[in-house]
C-alpha cells in the first residue's frame, strides 16, 4: 500500500491520478479528506497495489500529483471465495457475486453494472432492479430446498 498526504492538489487531477492507478493494476485507489499541518485541508491519496506494482504506482503519483513523498506499508489481506451466478428477473438477467467462507455463503450481491444497464434500458430506478435480483436469488434458493 502506498499513500501520500497533499494540501495543494486540484481535485480533478486527483480523480485522474486515481484512474491511472487503477488502470496500472492497483487493487483499489481512493482519496480521503484530511487536516494537515497548521490546520490546512488536504487529501490523503491511497493506492492498494500488489508489491510488484509499487514502483509503477509511485511513479504515477510523483508524475501526476504535487506530492513530495510517499509512504509505503505492507498489509495482509483476507479474501472470501467467490463465484458468479446469473439470475433471471422480470427485467432481464443479472449476475450476482456469491461469497463463501469455509464453504458457507456469507454474502450475495447483485453486480451493480448489470443493474444499472437494465435500469437504464427499462427506465427504472436501479434500486428496483437490484431488489429484483436479490428476490430472484432468494426464490431460486427456496426452490432448491
Amino acid at each position: 500500500m502506498i499513500a501520500n498526504s497533499i494540501d495543494d492538489l486540484n481535485p480533478q487531477i486527483a480523480a485522474h491520478a486515481r484512474d491511472l492507478l487503477l488502470d496500472a493494476g492497483a487493487l483499489d485507489a481512493f482519496t480521503q479528506p484530511v487536516t494537515m499541518k497548521q490546520g490546512r485541508p488536504g487529501v490523503l491519496m491511497t493506492a492498494i497495489c500488489p508489491l510488484e506494482l509499487t514502483e509503477q504506482c509511485e511513479a504515477i503519483l510523483f508524475a501526476e500529483t504535487t506530492t513530495l513523498g510517499i509512504r509505503r506499508s505492507q498489509q495482509q489481506r483476507s479474501v472470501l471465495a467467490r463465484e458468479f451466478v446469473r439470475v433471471t428477473t422480470p427485467y432481464g438477467a443479472v449476475s450476482l457475486k456469491v461469497a463463501r467462507r469455509q464453504g458457507r455463503i456469507v454474502n450475495v450481491q447483485p453486480e451493480f453494472r448489470d443493474c444499472v444497464a437494465i435500469a437504464r434500458q427499462h427506465d427504472l430506478p436501479v434500486r428496483e432492479v437490484w431488489l429484483a435480483a436479490q428476490a430472484a436469488w432468494a426464490s431460486d434458493r427456496r426452490s432448491e430446498s
